[in-house]
């Protein structure tokens, strides 16, 4: 942890909603466990002073993290202090004795408008480089909107940086479900074995939410489902799933092998989107036996918005590993269930020795509880021949092991310049441009309606092949 000590951790938006809520609990936390011992200095227009920072920054603590002390407070606040400034390079250039010339972060907590800016002012005051080790730059999701301004957010960034010091935060990858998914896989022999085509008939990723917009309006009807969890988290999460093992555990080595997975995606034309995308906008319904207003009916949300609030993709991947696999994922608010998962159908014996319907299943479960799953058969107890499902399931932690969330995960992946839990500039490209025709076409009509607290709109059964069906958000899991 030697690099730790040395490098200073700058918040360019120490004052906003994402440092108070998610940044400063997580690093807290890590300072708690032992883990964070770097300065942090926290940068935005307010007029502050460090005291008037670390008040700021108690308040949250004592709110967001239920393990807060007071003990711990008093060492951790001694890391803290505060410059005031905007996004411009003279602005930034008061930074200068605050990071001095060793290594340092710079997270951008802002509105995604600002990040091209905030990047070419930092470039400008020179803060991107150090005599003294390594400058890093995180940049918070979206990363664009569409494919064209993907682009021009790259060009922005890359005007002052290198790839290699830029650092594109998904949550998703922080999460130990989804870390443990490309473990599981690459030690397990008797996995890659059957990891094809020749054995695996579908595959299903799906992140179900019961909340609405919680106050995101502004920034959730702006993007919709298709944007703000397929085109990056999901996407993610099938890029771990459908790539091929690297030789190495490097960050180029493991990136490289994502895109390529996302560059064998069948690409969706104009003319076919209908029957690889579905969009819903939720209703009026009930949730966990509340009654709750339709999308329509937010505060804030315009009349006649058609921001979809559940999205719905069937990739193929035209390699020979995955040729004839449909891949579908499904994400919407509102839904029946807090649930996320990533299922892996195997086909069926070839041979129905005992009847027909015994697929086994892969299943990696991230909410509500995280654990893996498998769905086997055996011979039911009695005189008959007769078939039962089993579940084989173990939890992902026991009891007395330590839980980092996926913020703590990624913020120490940045302090010790890890780069494989984030995501590559032409992973992002490829993404756009696999969901860019849907966006395009989406721009006309409206999505179909679906009762709040539903599996989602009934359209979404017109993606599934013949035979096979969504896994039911109600039933138990593992069915």
């Amino acid at each position: 942890m030697a690099e730790n000590k040395e490098t200073i951790f700058v918040i360019v938006g120490a004052s906003g909603d994402l440092t108070y809520r998610l940044l400063m609990p997580a690093i807290f936390r890590l300072h708690q466990m032992g883990q964070w011992l770097s300065p942090v200095v926290g940068y935005a227009p307010d007029a502050w002073d460090d005291n008037a920072f670390k008040e700021h920054v108690h308040t949250g603590l004592k709110e967001f993290v239920p393990s807060f002390d007071e003990k711990t407070w008093d060492t951790f606040s001694l890391l803290l202090s505060f410059q005031r400034g905007e996004l411009a390079g003279k602005d930034f250039e008061g930074l200068s004795k605050a990071v001095g010339d060793g290594p340092a972060v710079f997270y951008l907590a802002l509105p995604p408008s600002l990040f091209g800016t905030a990047a070419q002012g930092l470039a400008d005051a020179k803060l991107n480089t150090a005599l003294n080790g390594a400058r890093r730059l995180v940049v918070e999701k979206p990363f664009g909107h569409d494919l064209a301004s993907a682009e021009t957010l790259r060009m922005q960034l890359h005007q002052g940086w290198q790839e290699e010091q830029i650092f594109r935060i998904d949550h998703f990858l922080g999460k130990e479900t989804a870390q443990n998914l490309l473990v599981f896989r690459l030690t397990n022999r008797f996995l890659e074995s059957i990891w094809d085509a020749e054995h695996i008939r579908s595959v299903q990723i799906t992140y179900a939410e019961t909340l609405g917009l919680e106050g995101r309006w502004r920034y959730y009807d702006q993007a919709g489902a298709l944007r703000d969890m397929l085109q990056n988290h999901l996407m993610q999460l099938f890029t771990l799933v459908a790539m091929d093992p690297p030789a190495t555990w490097a960050a180029d080595s493991l990136h490289n092998h994502k895109t390529e997975v996302l560059r064998a995606v069948r690409p969706i034309e104009p003319s076919e989107v209908d029957q690889r995308a579905v969009r819903g906008q939720y209703l009026a319904g009930t949730v966990a036996e509340q009654a709750v207003p339709g999308y329509l009916q937010e505060p804030h949300i315009p009349a006649q918005s058609t921001t979809e609030t559940f999205a719905a993709l069937k990739l193929w991947v035209d390699n020979w590993r995955w040729h004839g696999v449909p891949f579908y994922l499904r994400s919407g608010k509102r839904l029946a269930r807090d649930y996320a998962e990533v299922a892996i159908q195997l086909k069926e014996v070839p041979r129905g020795l005992f009847g027909e319907g015994h697929e086994n299943w892969l299943i990696f479960r991230m909410k509500p509880d995280e654990a893996i799953d498998m769905v086997v058969w055996s011979k039911e107890p009695g005189l008959v021949l007769n078939t039962r499902r089993r579940i084989l399931s173990t939890p992902y932690r026991r009891q007395e092991e330590m839980e980092y969330s996926a913020y703590e995960q990624l913020l120490l992946a940045v302090l010790q310049g890890d780069r494989t839990p984030f995501p590559r500039y032409d992973e992002v490209e490829e993404a756009w441009r696999i969901v860019d025709p849907v966006l395009q076409a989406w721009a006309h009509g409206r999505p179909h309606g679906y009762p709040a607290g539903s599996e989602g709109p009934s359209q979404q059964d017109q993606l599934m092949q013949s035979g096979i069906a969504w896994r039911h958000l109600l039933s138990n899991p593992s069915d």
